[in-house]
């Protein structure tokens, strides 16, 4: 399969603050679709605390595994972590990115917001991800085969 210019090039925590600044741009840009309710600030809330213990527990199941968190350089992968969080999601890491966008959204009270956080998914999905599960299954083969075939990408 082809690598385009993109795979792999800039890494999430970059796409990350491109996709938060975006959302930011859409509330400054379309402020008549702030939405005044108390859940909000509360829904945010939430989206925080989950994305902090997601993103928490994923990054330290990675170091008990003695394993590369590094994105950008898959290959240096050392261990096929698949337990924990990672038996329910692939990708918990950027699972908590999102939700730490979803919660700037709901934070900002503009639900217009969550085209960043659409945006931030297709992206990650297309050219951090998608890669990703090509290193991998060239590293660790049919184990990695059958770990996707068991756990879905996101949730």
């Amino acid at each position: 399969m082809r690598c385009l210019a993109l795979e792999l090039r800039f890494p999430p925590p970059i796409i990350f603050s491109v996709s938060l600044l975006f959302i930011g741009f859409i509330h400054w840009c379309f402020p008549a679709f702030k939405t005044e309710s108390t859940l909000m600030p509360i829904v945010s809330g939430v989206c925080f605390l989950a994305s902090g213990i997601i993103g928490l527990s994923s990054l330290t199941m990675f170091y008990r595994a003695k394993t590369t968190v590094n994105p950008i350089n898959v290959n240096s992968a050392t261990t096929l972590v698949d337990s924990g969080l990672y038996a329910f999601s692939r990708n918990p890491m950027y699972l908590a990115l999102a939700l730490l966008l979803l919660s700037a959204c709901f934070w900002l009270g503009n639900l217009l917001g969550l085209v960043g956080v659409f945006v931030f998914i297709l992206y990650i999905t297309r050219f951090q991800i998608i890669p990703e599960e090509r290193a991998l299954g060239a590293l660790f083969g049919q184990r990695y085969q059958d770990y996707q075939r068991r756990v879905r990408r996101w949730l």
